[in-house]
């Protein structure tokens, strides 16, 4: 017989509610109050920071204060978003048994999958990438983020139902130099929404109903309707005092330039290729990274993967990261190499050469 799990809808509540659910469920989840669960919920439009992201680092504070864009810290990793009602949020709460005690890297992987065979039954090429995206045709559809409290995990995902990009790309970062229509028209290049993809067939309901039915068969178990319970609203209201309150967005507070954004470019066959680059000088890291320029002709998923490939990666990994990221595509490239984006991103950097690993 499988296992029995539960399965909530929580509807819309302001990003401080659903983050205090967050913290209330997953620790319920850990002190074995409650059984693993998965969760949906959406959130007002808000500008979401991942845990160990600063405000001035990620978004642009003045637009969202002067459009009433409410800020919030999530309790899990992954870049900074817009969320809005047209999304739908879904949650696991796991304990380490529920995956055989296996790595967060590796159970991020396995339920990304899960969910993009989700969005597959939808008749849409929905593919999971690095564990906490899942994209179509290279355009990112939803994005995941995981949180561990001891023995018990948090894996949340958001998925786009129909996007808003005029106002997500004023509340994001991106290069000072992009006008407003471009930065909508990168975005429209990078992300896509099941209206896009199904037009009016896009219905929310049918997509809780795959996910169930997805994580029913991956994790051998059935899902049955639930309540929150009494331990979980007390939990929730306790959390609730803190995180609604700009002492937790502000939690982390570091200054822009720890986070420079910059910008370096290449000479390819028939034009240029430009690198925007922001990236963590304290970690040395690479925040984000936009290709733009003469690349029209190379397939718009190989730009979009290799943009996601090296999100989080170490200054001194980059050019291992590209060499790497090329040897194992699949896809034809139309004359752009490896060297092309690394001298791109090591002039953007101001570095002679990007040091390769040797090791």
């Amino acid at each position: 017989m499988s296992e029995m799990w539960r399965v909530l809808d929580t509807g819309l509540r302001s990003a401080a509610q659903n983050i205090a659910l967050n913290r209330a469920l997953l620790e319920a989840r850990r002190a074995e109050e409650i059984v693993s669960t998965l969760r949906f919920f959406r959130i007002p439009r808000s500008a979401s920071l991942a845990c160990d992201q600063s405000p001035a680092q990620e978004l642009r504070l003045r637009y969202c204060k002067a459009h009433g864009i409410r800020l919030q810290r999530r309790l899990t990793t992954g870049p900074a978003a817009y969320c809005d009602e047209s999304q739908l949020g879904w949650e696991l709460y796991l304990h380490r048994r529920d995956i055989a005690g296996t790595d967060g890297r590796a159970v991020a992987k396995r339920i990304c999958h899960a969910a993009a065979a989700a969005l597959s039954a939808l008749e849409i090429d929905a593919r999971a990438r690095r564990g906490d995206e899942i994209e179509v045709d290279g355009r990112t559809l939803a994005r995941a983020g995981i949180a561990f409290d001891e023995d018990a995990l948090l894996y949340q995902g958001m998925i786009s139902m129909a996007i808003d990009f005029g106002t997500l790309s004023h509340v994001l970062r991106r290069p000072e130099s992009w006008t407003d229509e471009e930065a909508e028209t990168a975005a429209r290049e990078r992300m896509t929404d099941l209206r896009q993809l199904l037009g009016p067939a896009a219905d929310a309901r049918v997509v809780k109903s795959k996910l169930v039915t997805a994580f029913e068969s991956e994790f051998n178990m059935e899902l049955h309707d639930g309540e929150l319970s009494l331990t979980e609203h007390v939990r929730y209201q306790r959390a609730l005092s803190e995180i609604d309150s700009p002492d937790w967005v502000n939690l982390l507070r570091q200054p822009v330039v720890g986070a420079p954004l910059c910008a370096g470019q290449q000479i390819i066959s028939g034009g240029l290729l430009t690198a925007d680059v922001i990236y963590d000088r304290s970690a040395q890291r690479i925040k984000q990274v936009w290709f733009r320029g003469d690349v029209d002709n190379s397939p718009r998923r190989v730009i979009a993967d290799l943009e996601a490939a090296l999100r989080g990666t170490l200054i001194d990994r980059v050019a291992a990261t590209i060499e790497s990221f090329f040897s194992a595509a699949t896809r034809p490239t139309q004359g752009l190499k490896p060297e092309h984006f690394i001298a791109a991103i090591g002039r953007a950097l101001r570095l002679p050469a990007i040091a390769r690993d040797r090791r």
